[in-house]
């Protein structure tokens, strides 16, 4: 039996590669290969095709990207398997695909004997669990398991630490006094293995501890960037139309850390 693969991706040249990487693997082709998620819906709308067996989606891309194109995908396609093949390593990202519906997630610089068993795993027993899919499981296992032992007044704490607010003026918020929030700090610091309040805020973010939203409360601004520069988070309250307020904790530089 020779297996249909689609390969949805906006780099033309991995793409090519790609196919003709799988046309030499047993059973399998490529049969059609798309920019877009877009692209792939105008493919599986067209009555004069067959459906695929199996499709490789990227992540990032434009017009309509991998997210997007899995909540499609699961609503007119759930019988498709699909395997993420992209160069987001972030276990966010990980973690979100798989709830879109993936059953795996793959890294562009897979070895070819990887990529093989992938396919041929997702065929036969319904998904692929790579060791990139584990430890995202593990470590998004760990801040559940984090949350649920956190007491509520030291969610609080945190919370609030992450602001402008001294802990003097964090004391006065909780209605508790300055040596109990002392004590509150240097129990999360032990707790949560972290030396300073940037490592609070850093392990809060991380593990999403904190609610990351738009106006009306604590904004977080995460940008990411190449493996070269660092990353930088922008801590603060809406200060208006015109822009926002920065806590002392505004601009915190560090390279790799959500890695």
């Amino acid at each position: 039996m020779m297996y249909k693969v689609f390969i949805i991706d906006d780099h033309s040249l991995f793409c090519q590669a790609l196919e003709v990487l799988i046309n030499r693997f047993e059973n399998y082709e490529v049969d059609f290969i798309g920019r877009n998620g877009r692209e792939l819906i105008h493919r599986l709308q067209d009555p004069a095709f067959a459906m695929p067996d199996i499709i490789l989606l990227d992540v990032k891309m434009p017009v309509m990207d991998g997210i997007e194109t899995m909540d499609w995908l699961t609503q007119k396609h759930p019988d498709i398997p699909v395997i993420a093949l992209s160069m987001e390593d972030e276990d966010m990202t990980v973690i979100q695909m798989l709830r879109k519906g993936v059953k795996g997630y793959l890294l562009k610089d897979v070895k070819p004997e990887i990529l093989k068993k992938a396919l041929d795993d997702t065929l036969t027993f319904g998904f692929y669990q790579s060791e990139k899919v584990s430890k995202a499981l593990m470590k998004n296992l760990r801040s559940e398991q984090i949350k649920n032992q956190l007491k509520e007044k030291e969610l609080e704490f945190i919370r609030l630490s992450c602001s402008e607010l001294t802990y003097k003026e964090i004391a006065t918020i909780m209605n508790l006094s300055p040596k109990t929030i002392d004590g509150y700090r240097e129990s999360l610091f032990e707790k949560l293995d972290v030396k300073s309040r940037v490592g609070l805020v850093m392990f809060a973010l991380k593990n999403k501890l904190i609610v990351v939203e738009w106006g009306g409360g604590f904004v977080a601004f995460l940008d990411s960037c190449c493996d070269a520069m660092p990353c930088v988070v922008l801590l603060g309250y809406p200060r208006g139309a015109g822009g926002y307020q920065n806590s002392p904790l505004s601009a915190l530089y560090f390279c790799h850390y959500f890695r």
